[in-house]
């Protein structure tokens, strides 16, 4: 028989069946008379409290089928329906009836699989838990921080230096992190024209130890500069240090396509973004109407770059819907110039958004600095402190 709600299963009881009782009070209307009788029993609810309903999602429905008159010999059996177990408990069962067979595989270290090549089996699983593995995950993520604290909108070097040190700072907050590439860290995997090294000028250096990361320590030069081996090892460091943060959640290979706004005193207060996934956002203009989705949250911190496919985003989305005149454009390169107007103007342009980086040279006009990467890492840190100056108060007006 096909899968029927308790109602369905009362539309086609037997005339000799008892109803117990049933999730659905609207199927009292149409449920059929047990005994050939013109009077419809009432319904039996499982017990409760008085005062709350039965919990929604346990009610089943029993229907007893009668025995036939006394000169039967036999007794037919009950048949019974209950709503389908919830995914969560089968899953747990399954992990229980699995536990005994992976035991093999538990606690094992590198070095005793070393020489054991030939008999190596990995421990059995089915597709399907793979899939609800990370579908799971995902979507509850997607629920949990549908309201959030903080976004930041960008995972470069400044923008993960930002989540850093808020997440350390506030770990009552919760922070969400869009970044439009699959590959979180933005430019800073390698240094200038694709070399690997990352130069920093001091007083950066500081940073760089708050995150423990090694360097060669160049001495007092005019620029002060000393070198990363490997400018991986920066952002492989501070990704990881990031996202080991429980209370941050990096959304990659997503991209904010709008902001969210609020009436405010001063014009509008940016109160959200609105996202899609990155790839479905670069077919708009080929594809029917995709709509996106939403993220809540009274601070929004934008670091996406400059200029470019997705750069600069937000300070360009300000100036289309009139709540700054223009942006000043990106000047040519001079490092002893931009990098200090970087990181002194990081600051909340309008209520609710900071921008931080590179996406604040449009903004103000600054210069670039080319490859070298100490205002990333420290408009960051000027970020996260602008943010926890405003965040109660933002929180406040989000409520209200």
């Amino acid at each position: 028989m096909p899968r029927s709600s308790p109602a369905q299963w009362a539309l086609h009881a037997p005339s000799s069946a008892a109803i117990v009782w049933a999730s659905d009070p609207q199927a009292e209307l149409a449920m059929p008379c047990p005994k050939g009788a013109n009077q419809r029993p009432p319904f039996k609810k499982p017990a409760t409290d008085g005062h709350s309903p039965a919990p929604r999602g346990k009610w089943g429905l029993v229907i007893e089928l009668q025995s036939p008159p006394p000169t039967a010999t036999m007794t037919p059996p009950v048949a019974t329906f209950q709503e389908p177990i919830e995914a969560t408990t089968l899953r747990s069962k399954s992990s229980i009836l699995n536990s005994a067979s992976n035991s093999t595989f538990a606690d094992k270290t590198v070095a005793d699989l070393a020489g054991r090549w030939d008999d190596f089996k990995f421990a059995p699983i089915r597709e399907s838990q793979v899939s609800r593995a990370m579908t799971r995950r995902y979507f509850k993520d997607l629920d949990d921080y549908a309201e959030s604290d903080i976004v930041i909108v960008g995972a470069g070097s400044c923008g993960l230096s930002t989540a850093y040190m808020i997440g350390k700072a506030r770990p009552d907050l919760k922070i969400a992190i869009i970044e439009a590439s699959v590959s979180p860290g933005g430019g800073a995997w390698l240094g200038g024209q694709l070399f690997s090294a990352m130069v920093m000028r001091k007083p950066a250096d500081a940073f760089l130890r708050e995150i423990d990361v090694p360097y060669e320590d160049e001495g007092d030069f005019v620029v002060e500069d000393w070198t990363v081996k490997h400018a991986a090892l920066f952002t492989s460091t501070i990704l990881s240090h990031v996202v080991s943060l429980p209370n941050v959640k990096l959304f990659n290979a997503t991209c904010v396509e709008d902001l969210i706004t609020r009436p405010h005193a001063d014009g509008v207060r940016i109160a959200g973004v609105v996202t899609n996934w990155t790839l479905v956002s670069m077919h708009h203009d080929d594809q029917s109407c995709m709509d996106p989705n939403t993220i809540n949250a009274p601070v929004i911190i934008s670091t996406t770059g400059h200029d470019g496919p997705m750069g600069a985003f937000c300070v360009k989305r300000l100036v289309s819907m009139q709540r700054i005149e223009k942006l000043g454009g990106m000047r040519g390169l001079d490092m002893n110039v931009a990098e200090d107007a970087i990181v002194k103007g990081t600051r909340e342009i309008v209520p609710g958004l900071i921008v931080g980086g590179m996406e604040l040279s449009e903004v103000d006009g600054a210069n670039r600095m080319g490859p070298t990467f100490g205002a990333m890492a420290l408009s960051g840190v000027k970020a996260a402190e602008e943010a926890l100056k405003i965040i109660d108060q933002r929180i406040a007006e989000n409520r209200a």
